[in-house]
């Protein structure tokens, strides 16, 4: 026991009436980070500086609850069988949110802002994937203030101790002694994917700078490394869950989303192979074209355009909106 990496004890502090919760707190600094590291790709591209900002506004609230209506349906016992209370699935402090609700959600969200802002998705959805990767980096550490979602029972060097645990106070049960309920020490699974999750935003990035990932392959790299890793954690876990053929719900999700990505991954590979971009930039921030202003196509040989300079319609100049949201 001596060994093993501690957890702790209490995970809700009070300002006054107002509470601070630990796993809300990780949360928030997923996306603070995912923020800036998108902001620099995003500007990498020639986009708006503020544009991310932009895109979370619908992509973080629909990714919340996207994620709450997952884990919920995966996991109904809780709030909806015998004993359950269904006013719980409200309570998103408690834990309890499933990464594909929250990516699924959360780019209906980004799509939503792209096409207000004339943008199209793939290019915005590479700039977010290491981001992305790094917010679910910081959010795991809400688990371990938690103490839950570890894996089966260990006595590795690096086994996490794991306190019985009182969801309503956020404070671990004390004994009869006052100090705190050990359960034992058991695999940090939390921990094991926050690492892959970190390992793999940096493989995103050196592949993006030595292959010039693109056409939405950045963010299906994304999809194919955290589904590989998820489905080894979710194989260690021993929470509830349900299961099909011996499965947990989770491991058939990201073997499914896995073999989608992987696919998608290989195929505009080989559909774009060998196109260049001549800006010098990570991709070409192309918009919408609009029914009403079509963009005209930029004569060849003109140095300028191909630099990435924004192409002018044959009746009119440059809109305002058209300097908000450049070409790169």
């Amino acid at each position: 026991m001596s060994a093993a990496l501690p957890s702790p004890t209490q995970s809700v502090w009070y300002l006054g009436p107002v509470p601070l919760r630990a796993y809300a707190l990780c949360i928030l600094a997923g996306i603070v980070a995912g923020l800036w590291i998108t902001g620099r790709r995003w500007r990498a591209k020639g986009g708006r500086a503020d544009f991310p900002l932009d895109v979370a506004v619908w992509a973080v609230p629909l990714g919340v609850v996207g994620a709450r209506i997952y884990h919920v349906i995966t996991s109904p016992e809780a709030y909806f069988g015998p004993g359950g209370d269904p006013v719980r699935a409200l309570y998103v402090w408690e834990g309890g949110l499933g990464i594909w609700g929250a990516v699924a959600a959360g780019a209906l969200g980004a799509w939503i802002a792209c096409r207000r802002a004339g943008y199209r998705l793939a290019p915005f959805a590479d700039a977010v994937a290491p981001g992305l990767l790094v917010a679910q980096a910081l959010g795991r550490w809400g688990n371990w203030f938690n103490n839950e979602l570890y894996g089966r029972a260990t006595d590795l060097p690096w086994a996490l101790t794991i306190h019985d645990w009182d969801e309503a106070t956020g404070r671990a049960v004390t004994g009869a002694d006052g100090e705190p309920v050990v359960l034992g020490t058991f695999h940090p699974t939390f921990l094991y994917e926050s690492l892959w999750c970190l390992l793999s935003a940096a493989v995103i990035v050196l592949a993006d700078r030595r292959w010039r990932l693109r056409h939405g392959q950045a963010f299906a790299l994304y999809v194919v490394l955290y589904t590989a890793g998820r489905s080894v954690t979710e194989a260690l876990r021993i929470d509830e869950a349900n299961e099909i053929a011996g499965l947990r719900v989770n491991q058939w999700v990201s073997a499914v989303v896995l073999l989608v990505a992987l696919a998608a991954f290989v195929i505009s590979r080989r559909r774009h192979r060998g196109e260049r971009d001549g800006s010098g930039r990570d991709e070409p921030l192309e918009r919408v074209p609009s029914p009403q202003s079509p963009a005209a196509t930029p004569p060849a040989g003109d140095a300028e355009q191909q630099a990435g300079k924004p192409t002018v319609t044959e009746s009119s100049q440059p809109s305002s909106r058209d300097q908000d949201h450049p070409r790169s």
